[in-house]
């Protein structure tokens, strides 16, 4: 028994006429998604120039117009889509882009986080491109803001991607925030050293570096007293507060405070420790209820010297102990 083609070419004839029926949808379509395309064109253009004269980046700029036309295009889409598919209506489609949209929010929650953060941080601005800056365990110069992440160039020459959304809700340091920088470093002086002399020859020393700043001046402060010196905190400001200024002004200041203090006789003094032993103290030594923890007495006080003991041998056959094997006789030095 041999197959008719009777229903497969009327299927095919059906088809044919469907097309034939809906190319002047389709032609209506394709000229409505031009123009919405020739809109979203003009709306980058737009935004663009909306934004600078707002007084924002090019970068800022560029990307409000990329998505004002991306939103444009989409809208041209589904238009063009109602055209095509009469039946398929406005809110039908709508409904099914909302319960898409539910399911792709779950599915790039971090995607549309970073996206949203990395749009805030271009409008509100915290930092800019060549700013060096500190997040978290990463610091260096910003290289670039892009939508998703932020490009820090470590002073290693490394590459770091941090999320926007991290950079938006954590701390953030920006060094390079304002046009000057103070910077601090500390210096130890002995005890018997004057301290106003040390300040007096330690601001000469910094009035004679042209690169920390007159205004605002200076400063030095006592900030410890330590175990072996008193130690004075230098304070100066740097213009500009870049990473290698700051770490090569450091460098210079504090050459120029050891040569100058150690050319005017101030002691840089190193840790030291003094250490007593009990026949060096006091007889009573050793006596946990009349001990002294092995400081010297005071003045008045005359406790009688604890005395060093040695052993002395009797000189019987030679270097031998006694004969009797008893311990050596003691008596005092």
């Amino acid at each position: 028994m041999s197959a008719s083609p009777v229903p497969l070419l009327t299927r095919l004839q059906t088809t044919f006429d469907g097309l034939v029926a809906a190319l002047p949808n389709v032609m209506i379509a394709l000229v409505v998604l031009l123009v919405f395309m020739l809109l979203s064109r003009l709306a980058l253009n737009g935004v663009r120039s909306v934004a600078q004269r707002a007084g924002q980046t090019p970068g800022v700029a560029l990307v409000f117009g990329r998505l004002a036309s991306w939103l444009i295009t989409t809208l041209g889409v589904l238009v063009a889509l109602t055209i095509i598919f009469p039946t398929l209506t406005a809110a039908s489609l709508f409904s099914a882009l909302g319960v898409s949209g539910v399911a792709i929010g779950f599915a790039f929650k971090d995607i549309f986080q970073n996206l949203l953060a990395g749009l805030l941080i271009l409008v509100t601005r915290p930092f800019r491109i060549g700013d060096q800056i500190v997040s978290g365990e990463h610091e260096g110069t910003v290289e670039d803001i892009q939508v998703r992440a932020t490009l820090l160039r470590t002073y290693d020459n490394r590459r770091v991607v941090i999320p926007n959304g991290e950079l938006y809700t954590n701390r953030v340091v920006v060094n390079t925030a304002f046009d000057r920088r103070r910077l601090a470093v500390q210096v130890g002086i002995g005890y018997g050293d004057d301290i106003d002399g040390a300040r007096a020859l330690i601001l000469e020393a910094l009035d004679a570096n042209p690169e920390i700043l007159a205004d605002p001046a200076p400063t030095v402060l006592v900030r410890s007293l330590a175990d072996f010196s008193v130690n004075l905190e230098v304070r100066f400001w740097i213009d500009p507060p870049i990473r290698r200024e700051a770490v090569e002004s450091e460098d210079r200041v504090l050459q120029a405070l050891k040569e100058t203090l150690v050319a005017a006789g101030v002691d840089l003094p190193l840790p030291t420790q003094q250490v007593l032993f009990h026949d060096q103290t006091e007889e009573t030594d050793g006596d946990r209820r009349r001990q002294r923890e092995g400081w010297p007495a005071g003045k008045g006080a005359s406790p009688r010297p604890a005395r060093l003991l040695k052993e002395q041998v009797a000189p019987e056959e030679g270097r031998g102990g006694p004969a009797d094997g008893s311990a050596p006789e003691r008596r005092d030095a």
